[in-house]
């Protein structure tokens, strides 16, 4: 089916070389001499692009175009004028124009943005399929190689990328390929955590920022810095892909100064990983630190003392500051602190935790309407720019901006889709997790997992002797033998963290300064 286009403009004859140029590209052009004979035009006629010349007698190109937008608010506009005066292109740009051309026009500028307007996404879509097809071979190349932890997270920097673009570009064949490419990384990454935790634990000169080292080797020198208060945001179960989707909406209030990542502890639960955030200490250190706070797995209130957790760091490191904790679980306190953010500029280093994301993974698992909403990885970033959109925390971000303050975002941990299961067996007070394990007498495919008996080893309490902790691997969650095909029809395609994979383990940690 041809493109139709509708031109409008009272000179319309002198641009008959124009039209007969667009006519022999195979495009139908419709025209008009005035505002009101364009507009009847687009109403009788399925109308694909519009040119409207801005300065016509009677109906002005503006108000044509605004009743244009009014009756038809999806089709291109583009506007066409003598003048080059700013306070026109502003309105033009403002009653949401697709292209702006200034007189005298030439038939290869009329062309280019019919094609931008209406063959971008096509265009753009066989570009990205193209480039990525190149990039597949570096990639794969680059998984052959013993790659150390800042090779691996930008490994899986490119292919956060390019699932993002693909994700445009709707080109299932493409997507699939990528997927199988990214379930290929997670085996290598899987061997690549095995073979080097516990020596990055033990000091390893190559080792990456881990969880309890974020606040001494980034926050801290940051407070020491600046003379205004400092923003310590921490989303809960962030993943990397998430903050790329998050970014652009930030960008209108603050600069991007530093982009980063570090690596999750193990396990990737908030119970250890955020805690040892806080603590700048590994989980062990803090059950020998702080007894009476630390909580075994099968008890409540495991992160209820965050904020003492940080007065004690901020202590031991000699920082006389003055600190404000919040965490935010709903609705309801979000908005409160937004209404009472003056309260913030009385602090040195306000911290900020948010949870939805995670109650988000959560609610996806154990709720049907999530799961159909958050359908794969990209619906589940397009549900959580939505949520942020229309969030107290982007309101709490832009007053943050409008006092100038610096802000760390974080998280704890990520999240990973899960498909596959691998059975263990345990006693009755083997934990819960589907990514993790801790319990004595555990049996498992040890050929699936990451497993230590030496749980001291990994920075970990243990809760008896003989305990042992588990750790599922790539996109696998564990299951019991007992009611086995219920529970894996049951979780499987779920978002949960715990266990080693690229989503869990390398998380952003990010730097902005307001605009």
């Amino acid at each position: 089916m041809k493109i139709t286009i509708l031109w409008a403009d009272d000179e319309i004859d002198l641009l008959k070389p124009h039209i007969l140029f667009l006519e022999g590209k195979d495009y139908q052009v419709l025209t008009a001499t005035n505002g009101e004979d364009a507009i009847d035009l687009l109403n009788e006629n399925q109308i694909d692009i519009v040119f409207l010349d801005e300065n016509m007698p009677g109906l002005t190109g503006l108000e044509t175009l605004t009743r244009m937008k009014a009756s038809h608010p999806s089709i291109p506009i583009i506007m066409i004028t003598k003048s080059e005066e700013e306070e026109i292109m502003e309105d033009a740009i403002g009653s949401k124009i697709s292209d702006y051309l200034i007189k005298p026009v030439n038939p290869k500028q009329i062309l280019l943005s019919i094609k931008k307007n209406l063959d971008t996404k096509r265009l753009v879509s066989e570009k990205t399929t193209s480039n990525y097809q190149q990039e597949f071979r570096n990639i794969g190349m680059r998984l052959m190689d013993r790659l150390d932890a800042s090779e691996w997270a930008d490994i899986y920097k490119q292919m956060v990328y390019w699932e993002m673009e693909l994700d445009s570009s709707q080109d299932s064949g493409m997507q699939e390929i990528l997927q199988m490419q990214k379930t290929e990384a997670n085996q290598q990454f899987s061997k690549f955590i095995a073979d080097n935790y516990t020596d990055w634990l033990d000091g390893d000169e190559d080792a990456p920022l881990l969880s309890h080292q974020v606040i001494e080797d980034v926050v801290l020198p940051k407070l020491k810095e600046t003379d205004k208060p400092l923003f310590l945001v921490v989303i809960d179960n962030l993943r990397w892909d998430q903050w790329i989707a998050l970014r652009p909406i930030l960008s209108n209030y603050f600069r991007v100064d530093q982009e980063e990542t570090f690596y999750s502890i193990l396990p990737t639960a908030t119970h250890y990983a955020r805690n040892a955030l806080f603590a700048g200490m590994m989980p062990l250190d803090i059950q020998r630190m702080f007894p009476n706070q630390w909580k075994g797995e099968d008890e409540k209130g495991k992160n209820a003392h965050e904020g003492e957790f940080l007065e004690s760091l901020l202590k031991r490191k000699g920082i006389n500051k003055r600190m404000n904790y919040n965490k935010v679980t709903n609705l309801r306190f979000g908005q409160k602190l937004v209404s009472n953010f003056g309260n913030f500029m009385n602090y040195d280093l306000n911290v900020i935790v948010y949870n939805f994301v995670d109650m988000l993974s959560h609610a996806r698992t154990e709720m049907e309407v999530i799961r159909e909403l958050a359908s794969d990885e990209s619906a589940y970033r397009s549900l959580t720019v939505s949520w942020f959109e229309h969030s107290p925390l982007i309101e709490l971000f832009k007053l943050i901006s409008e006092k100038g303050c610096e802000v760390v975002v974080t998280t704890d941990h990520g999240t990973v889709r899960v498909n596959h299961s691998s059975k263990i067996v345990g006693d009755k007070n083997t934990n819960t997790n589907l990514r993790y394990k801790l319990g004595k007498n555990l049996d498992f495919n040890q050929k699936e997992v990451y497993y230590s008996r030496r749980p001291e080893e990994l920075g970990l309490p243990k809760s008896n002797v003989s305990s042992s902790w588990v750790f599922a691997t790539e996109d696998r969650f564990f299951a019991y033998p007992n009611n086995y095909n219920h529970y894996v029809k049951y979780y499987k395609d779920t978002f949960q963290h715990g266990g080693i994979s690229l989503e869990e383990m390398i998380v952003p940690l990010v730097r902005l300064s307001a605009k």
